[in-house]
């Protein structure tokens, strides 16, 4: 197939930033999983900053009125935490659920006494408070993802629900993809809840440095739905995130090789003891 000169003089690369003295070990790395819930899914490798607002710092209260609320359902577990930790610092109120509101509890008192000098607004509650709020996000590990959407199904209804998890299983020292029966997680979790609009997104955000309010994370967050309003959606939320892009990855189909790519990252990790996080060059930055 011919390739145009200018594609061939601005091809889309994929950088990858490193970060070499925060390696997890092999045996170290943890999954987008609940803590009370040991599956692994190796989706620790979970887009414009706020204007008026520094890093870390949460917007005023007319902002933060303007913005929606995100439950996490399953959120106990590093990924998931993490995540709460990061949009509320930009002024978002987040639910983090789980099946046990006691383990919520538990994890959210140590978020809130970890960043003291922030202002948080995170609540604990079980996985059924999580989906009742705006935005919702299944943080569970990828073989509970399906059914604990399933689960919250009535809360859900027309709303944007994110998948963030991976199937992977770890073979010696390699990462291996997993390839769900309906082709993705994402796919798995829109037949589990059909009437909810369902994008897979965050699956390559590590999950130490999201949770990490010192620092920005310079990274490309990959974003693919069947319903465009759910891009959309999930588009202005990372947009209110300090150095994080959103990318239109196209339809849920893509999720396939969305999720599967994170083995490499992974894979990247261990091979050279850091935490990748990716970028992609040749799109504007206007996109």
């Amino acid at each position: 197939m011919a390739v145009s000169a200018d594609r061939r003089r601005d091809p889309v690369k994929t950088v990858l930033h490193t970060s070499p003295n925060d390696y997890a070990s092999p045996m170290a790395t943890k999954s987008n999983s609940e803590s009370d819930n040991p599956q692994t899914d190796g989706s620790e490798n979970a887009g414009t900053a706020h204007p008026d607002v520094p890093v870390g710092k949460a917007p005023s209260d007319t902002a933060r009125a303007k913005l929606p609320s995100v439950g996490i359902v399953g959120g106990t577990g590093p990924a998931g935490s993490a995540l709460a930790v990061r949009l509320a610092s930009v002024g978002m109120e987040v639910v983090l659920g789980s099946r046990s509101k006691y383990r919520a509890m538990e994890i959210v008192d140590g978020v809130l006494a970890e960043w003291p000098d922030h202002d948080l607004e995170i609540v604990a509650g079980d996985n059924d408070d999580a989906a009742k709020a705006d935005i919702v996000v299944i943080a569970t590990p990828w073989a509970a993802a399906a059914i604990t959407a399933r689960s919250v199904a009535e809360h859900v209804s027309g709303k944007v629900v994110i998948t963030m998890a991976n199937a992977l299983t770890r073979v010696g020292d390699e990462f291996i993809p997993l390839i769900p029966p309906r082709g993705s997680v994402a796919a798995s979790v829109q037949a589990m809840v059909p009437d909810a609009r369902v994008a897979a997104a965050f699956q390559h955000v590590p999950a130490h440095e999201l949770g990490d309010l010192r620092n920005p994370i310079n990274s490309d967050v990959l974003i693919c739905s069947d319903h465009r309003s759910a891009v959309d959606a999930v588009t202005e939320l990372v947009k209110h995130v300090p150095s994080f892009r959103a990318l239109d990855c196209g339809e849920l189909s893509n999720a396939t090789a969305i999720e599967a790519f994170t083995a490499v990252l992974l894979q990247l990790n261990v091979r050279y003891k850091t935490r990748v996080e990716l970028n992609l060059l040749g799109i504007p930055d206007s996109v």
